[in-house]
C-alpha cells in the first residue's frame, strides 16, 4: 500500500461535554471534558490509525493549543510533523444535551496567515512528498489564505508524483473543480455539490450526473460526493456508482467525513476499485455516526458493517 500523507492547515483542539439541559442563564454543569486533536486532516489520519492503518499527520499548530494537539496525536500512536502556523491553535467546544440528544457545536477561528506564512507550509509540506504518496488535503482554511491556495497546493504535489485527495468547501472547492489541480480525487457532500452546481440536490441519479461531469472536464480523476445517512455516489472515468450503508442508531455525526476520507483513501492506496473503496468508506462513515463526540470509527465495528454496503451502478 501507498503511504498516506494527510495536511491539516487550520486544527483544532476540541473539548466535548454533556449537561442535561442547554440554557441560557444559570451555570450549566456539565460531565467531565474530553479532549481530542480535531481538524479535518488530523481526523483522517487519526482515523486510519482506528483502521489498523498509517499515515503521517501534517499539521500546521501553534501555541500551547497546538502543543496539546501534537501530544494527544502522539499518545494515540500518531507521529506528526508540526508546520509551523502563527498565533495559537484554535479552539473548538461541543455539548450534547442528553434529555434530547441535541448537540451544540462552537467552532472558533485560528489566526490570521500571511502569504509568506502559506508559502512556508506549503515548501515545508512538498518536501515530505515522494512520488506514489497519497496526500490527503482536508478541512478548512485559516483566515487569510487564498480561496485557491488547496488548489494550488495540491498541483504542487501532483508534480512531485503525489497521488491528492482533496476534501474541502466554498470558494476553495470552486477553484478546485474549475482550475485543473491534478487530483486523484475530490470529495464533497450533496450541499457543497449543490452550491457548486448553484442548484438544490436532487436524486442519486442526479448527483451521479454532476460527479461524471467533474470527472469529465478534468477535476479530479474520482469524485465522491456525500449523500448523508443515503450513501455516497462515486465516479470516474469508467463508471459511477451508489454506496448505500445500512441503517445504524446515530450518535453524532461528527467525524462521518473524515471516516469516510481515511477508509476511502487507504482503500485506494491498496489498490482498490473506487466503488469498493468507496465502499469501505461508507462503512467507515456508518461506524463514526454510531460513537460519541469525536471519537470516529473503529475497526471491529467497521468489519460488522461492510458486508451490509450495497454498492450499485447508476
Amino acid at each position: 500500500m501507498g503511504r498516506i500523507l494527510t495536511v491539516t492547515l487550520s486544527p483544532a483542539l476540541d473539548l466535548s461535554t454533556e449537561t442535561p439541559v442547554v440554557a441560557p442563564g444559570g451555570k450549566l454543569r456539565c460531565a467531565e471534558p474530553r479532549s481530542d486533536p480535531g481538524g479535518g486532516g488530523v481526523n483522517v489520519s487519526r482515523a486510519i490509525r482506528f483502521l489498523g492503518g498509517d499515515s503521517a499527520p501534517l499539521v500546521a499548530a501553534a501555541g500551547a493549543a497546538g502543543e496539546a494537539v501534537l501530544s494527544l496525536l502522539r499518545a494515540e500512536g500518531l507521529a506528526p510533523l508540526a508546520v509551523a502556523a502563527p498565533g495559537e491553535t484554535r479552539r473548538n467546544f461541543s455539548v450534547i444535551e442528553t434529555t434530547t440528544g441535541a448537540q451544540y457545536r462552537f467552532v472558533t477561528p485560528g489566526a490570521p496567515w500571511s502569504a509568506a506564512d502559506a508559502e512556508a507550509a506549503a515548501a515545508l509540506v512538498a518536501a515530505q512528498v515522494a512520488p506514489g504518496d497519497w496526500v490527503v488535503i482536508s478541512g478548512s482554511l485559516p483566515p487569510g489564505l487564498a480561496a485557491d491556495h488547496p488548489a494550488a497546493l495540491a498541483r504542487r504535489l501532483a508534480a512531485r508524483g503525489a497521488r491528492v485527495a482533496l476534501d474541502t468547501s466554498g470558494p476553495a472547492l470552486a477553484h478546485a473543480a474549475a482550475q485543473g489541480a491534478g487530483l486523484a480525487v475530490l470529495r464533497m457532500d450533496d450541499a457543497e455539490a449543490a452550491e457548486l452546481a448553484g442548484a438544490p440536490p436532487g436524486p442519486p441519479e442526479a448527483t451521479a450526473a454532476m460527479a461524471s461531469a467533474l470527472v469529465a472536464r478534468g477535476a479530479a480523476e474520482i469524485v465522491a460526493i456525500a449523500r448523508g445517512a443515503e450513501g455516497t455516489v462515486v465516479a470516474d472515468a469508467a463508471g459511477r456508482w451508489f454506496c448505500r450503508p445500512p441503517k445504524v442508531q446515530v450518535v453524532s455525526a461528527v467525524g462521518a467525513g473524515d471516516s469516510f476520507m481515511a477508509a476511502f483513501t487507504m482503500g485506494l492506496a491498496r489498490g482498490d476499485a473506487p466503488e469498493r473503496a468507496c465502499a469501505f468508506g461508507v462503512a467507515a462513515a456508518a461506524a463514526a455516526v454510531t460513537t460519541p463526540d469525536t471519537r470516529l470509527c473503529d475497526a471491529e465495528t467497521v468489519a460488522l458493517l461492510l458486508p451490509q454496503v450495497t454498492a450499485a451502478p447508476l
